[in-house]
């Protein structure tokens, strides 16, 4: 039904009334990235013709067993829950987990966006882990190794400081200045769950990214990925 009325959508406003203005509508699909769950990507995409696909990391799997640490959600319980009961309440290694998940999907599935690439900080707090620290660090370098060789788009989620539950866009300025410097394309989303909230905080995000000293974004129009002016 979702896709159905997006192409429905598409062709109405490619060709308006006089009184109405062309608008652009794109097919897209969030994929949450689940190992041994998840249908494949590709499969999706051809049969349901995405013109994009995001892909996240919402539940994270315990190695070979069947739990998952829910790390997003209105409920911070959830997230101190995971650590403790899956992880035995080291962060360590519930984070580099999280990573490990990531880099899974990007190398199997290759979607065209990653989503809120550190939104495991999201609940962190200062609590189990510094974004400085240097195991951290590593995690995020070599995830924007990956990243940079599969020519993948990083989105600027603004979701996180709109719904007052991180301190930063996801991910922070911190790794978008490494993503600066690798040459990693962004391209700015609101994580929309209502109409209102469709282009929340764009205006901050432009802003944020000029200063960092990006000057462009990475938007797909016209069927192809182009960068456009922030």
């Amino acid at each position: 039904m979702y896709c159905r009325v997006i192409r429905e959508l598409q062709k109405k406003y490619a060709s308006p009334s006089s009184e109405e203005k062309a608008l652009e509508i794109l097919l897209g699909i969030e994929i949450d990235f689940i190992p041994g769950m998840t249908m494949p990507f590709e499969e999706l995409r051809k049969k349901y013709q995405f013109d994009y696909t995001i892909g996240s990391v919402h539940l994270v799997r315990d190695g070979n067993r069947d739990r998952l640490w829910f790390i997003d959600g209105p409920d911070i319980s959830v997230y101190d829950d995971g650590i403790q009961s899956i992880f035995r309440g080291d962060g360590r290694i519930a984070v580099t987990a999280y990573y490990k998940q990531l880099r899974e999907m990007i190398s199997l599935h290759k979607p065209d966006i990653i989503g809120h690439l550190d939104k495991v900080k999201m609940y962190n707090r200062g609590r189990y882990f510094n974004e400085t620290d240097p195991w951290y660090v590593g995690l995020i370098d070599e995830t924007l190794d990956l990243i940079a060789a599969s020519g993948t788009v990083v989105e600027v989620n603004t979701r996180g400081l709109y719904k007052k539950r991180a301190e930063t866009f996801f991910p922070g300025p911190d790794v978008l200045k490494k993503i600066l410097k690798m040459n990693i394309p962004v391209t700015i989303s609101s994580d929309a769950h209502k109409p209102e909230e469709l282009s929340k905080m764009f205006e901050d995000a432009v802003s944020t990214l000029k200063q960092l000293g990006f000057r462009s974004q990475r938007v797909l129009t016209g069927g192809r990925w182009q960068d456009v002016i922030l």
